[in-house]
């Protein structure tokens, strides 16, 4: 009986929790299926591609990423990114040379992931991230303002003031029910609650003539008035009618490295922040595989590709799904929706999903910043900036990389000002300077102005116990001080390197005594293991 009661209680709040898991997640990809649809419409037009090619990608995307990524929870479709990077090759070329570069695209990324590229992730500075998240979530704001406007492209026009103000009313509805509805329960998702109910108040009122709200059809037919449902079949195999020569090569190749070079950072950026949201930890390397074989698959079916979705991983997470499954679910509801219940879809007010979307917003951006802006160093404070407006005005890729890149600098600089010496004459008359810092391209300068061989005597030692050669600059920084040293006649000695700088300076040749004591420090870098 003892034996009974103990599996009882142990097993039935354990099914529960999986239980609970598979609902939450099965709702909260039914939410994000939702928000899926237009943006992935939006996307496809971006790329100049009919939508069925944007909602194939997301679906596609979605489901291999989902079911071998890197990271549960997190959510890949159709994205802008991508499709600005491919919009000139299609314009210029032709959507077969886009389902062409696509496939590419995705080898590229599997490569990425066999070369465990995607460790480097951990290496981008969180003033970087805080510069990404903050800037995207305006992106993601900037694009929603699309929706209060009439035509598209150039010929867009505000909306009338009798149309804003209902809109923006349904919108505020959208965010009160998303924002005060878990403080109720938690049983379902509040985004799929605020859609549903939206829908309901927008059939109602259309019902009654009293006003009709905008929908996603009618949004489509913004874009493409010849357009009439959204109702396709499921995505046929196709190869890529393009000649297989080198001349194509030369013209997809840029577009593949660029648009592969986007979606993994978009999508190992996302996955990392997903980590700080879930207290869990993704696998970059595994996502490089995922996201490749996805696209992949995509250039064989006529989609467009893509990444990771930011907005839609926060929507999903922000709902309640952790795992593999709501990506799974999210990817077939909108596959479901496409083939049987694109009715449903079409009928959807706009205003509920901007309204999700502003959600997203205000929880995606760090607001944290504000407040420390005024209290970390001020270089850290102008990358948070700099990333941020580089973001907004030029896209995401370079935004990250020009982070990366000034963090580094900035970094080299900080680190050069800081390499000294303590100095002092042993029993044998030999002077010993012991070094502190790092030795490389930033601090080269600095070593080199640190020492007076003319008043030295002639046997000089330089202790490297607290300080290491990083690179071929501190090289061929010692071995200019030993050229010092010996046109004066005097020896220069250097000691307790570790193994690693040893090797390094086999190249000073007989001008550099390397004396390598046994019981040194092994100094190591990021390995494999952090992908």
């Amino acid at each position: 009986m003892c034996s009974g009661s103990t599996n009882k209680s142990l097993g039935y709040p354990e099914l529960n929790k999986i239980m609970n898991n598979i609902k939450n997640d099965l709702l909260s990809g039914l939410t994000v299926a939702l928000a899926l649809v237009p943006e992935a419409i939006a996307f496809a037009f971006v790329c100049h591609i009919s939508p069925m090619a944007g909602l194939y990608a997301a679906f596609i995307v979605g489901l291999i990423t989902s079911i071998f990524g890197g990271r549960p929870g997190m959510i890949s479709g159709a994205t802008g990114a991508v499709a600005i990077v491919f919009a000139a090759l299609v314009v210029s070329h032709g959507i077969e040379y886009l389902l062409a570069a696509v496939v590419l695209m995705g080898l590229i990324q599997i490569i990425a992931g066999l070369l465990k590229l995607g460790k480097f992730v951990r290496l981008i500075p969180h003033p970087v991230m805080l510069g990404f998240v903050n800037g995207l979530a305006i992106v993601i704001f900037l694009a929603q303002l699309a929706q209060f406007k009439n035509g598209s492209g150039e010929n867009a026009s505000w909306m009338a003031v009798s149309d804003l103000i209902p809109m923006l009313g349904l919108v505020v509805l959208t965010m009160a029910i998303i924002y005060f509805l878990p403080k109720l329960t938690k049983a379902i998702p509040a985004s799929l609650v605020a859609i549903l109910a939206a829908t309901a108040i927008s059939l109602g009122l259309a019902y009654l003539n009293i006003y009709h709200f905008r929908t996603v059809i009618d949004f489509v037919k913004i874009l493409d008035p010849a357009i009439i449902s959204l109702k396709g079949g499921l995505p046929a195999f196709h190869i890529p009618s393009v000649p297989f020569s080198f001349k194509t090569l030369e013209i997809i190749l840029p577009f593949s490295i660029l648009a592969a070079s986007v979606g993994l950072i978009e999508s190992l950026l996302t996955l990392t922040l997903v980590d700080e949201l879930t207290e869990t930890r993704g696998h970059g390397n595994r996502e490089c595989l995922g996201q490749g074989a996805a696209n992949v698959i995509c250039g064989f079916f006529g989609a467009m590709g893509g990444c990771a979705m930011i907005g839609q991983s926060m929507i999903n997470i922000k709902s309640g799904g952790r795992g593999r499954l709501s990506g799974i679910s999210a990817s077939v509801a909108l596959l479901l929706f496409v083939i049987v219940g694109s009715g449903l879809i079409e009928i959807i007010p706009v205003a509920a999903l901007v309204g999700v979307m502003f959600i997203v917003v205000i929880s995606t951006f760090e607001w944290t910043t504000l407040g420390i802006i005024k209290k970390i160093p001020r270089t850290d404070a102008f990358i948070i900036l700099l990333v941020t407006v580089v973001t907004v005005v030029e896209d995401l890729a370079i935004a990250v990389l020009i982070g990366v890149i000034v963090s580094a600098l900035v970094f080299a600089w900080k680190k050069g000002s800081q390499i000294e010496i303590r100095s002092e004459t042993n029993q044998k008359g030999s002077r010993v300077y012991h070094l502190s810092g790092q030795l490389f391209f930033g601090s080269a300068r600095n070593f080199a102005d640190l020492f007076n061989p003319a008043d030295d005597p002639n046997d000089v030692i330089i202790d490297f116990h607290y300080s290491r050669v990083h690179d071929h600059s501190g090289i061929e920084a010692i071995n200019a001080l030993a050229e010092r040293y010996s046109k004066l006649g005097k020896t220069l000695h250097l000691i307790d390197l570790s193994p690693e700088c040893a090797q390094l300076l086999n190249a000073a040749g007989d001008m550099v005594e390397v004396k390598v004591y046994e019981d040194l420090k092994n100094w190591h870098i990021a390995t494999d293991k952090l992908g």
